[in-house]
């Protein structure tokens, strides 16, 4: 077979084989592609969460001015989106939200800010926690340079421990950061007559705030009393609501806490004897009485305990430490057998509870002779 014989059939071999590569390839490519449209297809549908504005900047704003924001959330999903929980950072932050969005459209997840209780530059989250496979949580954020045009000097508060029937006094300064001259125009005090407020206009240089409020413009003394014999027992949390003259903040409120305690305390409240005959050592109990005034306790005293039935005798005597007194109470060697149910009155000094009243009760059993015990 000739060289120009042998090439051509060379030739003819190559292509053929050349042709049958590209059909397998080809045939692969189609099967593949076809793969691949089967798995798009077999996708299944998802909610996708897409924040529109994620951090609002509210600027600078007026201590006391509530904010509210709407964030706009998109669902650019293919399912429903589901918002499961709105969660924000503190308690003054409170969110609304709508609970589902449609594939395509938006909704709105609202948050609610007291700034009354901020100063300087703040910072609030809200917490989404949604459906969404790939972003199940996301955040919102606000932040804002809270501004207070009125404040107070040292605080905003004022705190009382008091014994009840006394009275205490706290003063704050008012001052402003406004341009006008500053004025109260009025002073609201919560219901009651433990609180009493009145207001005095600095005239005197040396008696303004240092280094607070701006220069040349006025500021007030508030004088704050309270307790008195209409003050009750327990704590304090109340608040005044000064009214000003300022554009920018206009309400003022000064929180009013602490505790009013009872003059003296009696340990116990109550006296149970039980079962007991007259000669038995549980026949004789006491009762403590300790004064409250941490300042002047001699102030308090016992002058007197009387018992309601003959069947209990009491006494009484100053303890070691000044307004400490044992009261004594002892079933009577007469005592008939039988139930008592009497009261043990303690009187005092004490201007606001003068008499307290100590329940009693016991159950006298017959006394057993020396002689009828040996029988």
């Amino acid at each position: 077979m000739s060289s120009k014989r042998i090439l051509v059939v060379a030739l003819s071999v190559f292509a053929t084989l050349t042709a049958s590569a590209a059909t397998t390839k080809t045939k692969k490519t189609t099967t593949t592609t076809k793969k691949t449209v089967q798995t798009v297809a077999k996708e299944p549908a998802a909610p996708r969460l897409t924040i529109v504005e994620p951090v609002k900047e509210y600027g600078t704003v007026a201590k006391g001015e509530k904010l509210d924001w709407s964030f706009v959330v998109k669902n650019t999903g293919t399912s429903d989106l589901q918002i499961i929980a709105a969660r924000p950072s503190c308690g003054c932050t409170i969110a609304d939200f709508d609970k589902v969005i449609k594939p395509g459209e938006t909704g709105k997840v609202s948050a609610h800010i007291d700034t009354t209780a901020f100063s300087g530059p703040i910072s609030k989250t809200v917490t989404l926690e949604t459906n969404d496979p790939i972003t199940p949580t996301s955040m919102l954020t606000l932040h804002a340079l809270v501004q207070p045009y009125v404040e107070a000097y040292p605080a905003g508060y004022v705190r009382f421990n008091l014994l009840q029937g006394d009275t205490d006094t706290q003063a704050v300064t008012l001052y402003s950061d406004e341009d006008e001259p500053f004025e109260i125009k009025n002073i609201e005090v919560p219901s009651g007559n433990w609180l009493k407020v009145t207001s005095d206009k600095i005239t005197d240089e040396t008696q303004r705030a240092p280094g607070v409020g701006k220069a040349g413009q006025a500021q007030y003394k508030i004088n704050v009393v309270a307790g008195g014999p209409d003050a009750k027992t327990g704590p304090l949390s109340d608040k005044i609501h000064i009214v000003t003259n300022s554009k920018h903040q206009p309400d003022y409120w000064i929180s009013v806490t602490g505790v009013v305690r009872p003059t003296f305390r009696v340990e116990p409240t109550v006296l149970n004897f039980g079962e007991v005959a007259p000669t038995d050592a549980a026949a004789t109990r006491s009762v403590l009485v300790h004064s409250n005034d941490l300042k002047m306790p001699e102030r308090f005293s016992v002058t007197k305990v009387e018992s309601s039935t003959p069947s209990i005798m009491t006494s009484y005597k100053a303890g070691v430490q000044k307004g400490d007194y044992e009261i004594t109470a002892q079933v009577a060697r007469d005592a008939k057998p039988g139930d008592i149910d009497g009261t043990v009155k303690i009187y005092t000094t004490d201007r606001v509870n003068p008499v307290v009243t100590v329940p009693v009760k016991a159950t006298v059993k017959p006394t057993v002779s020396a002689s009828a015990t040996s029988k």
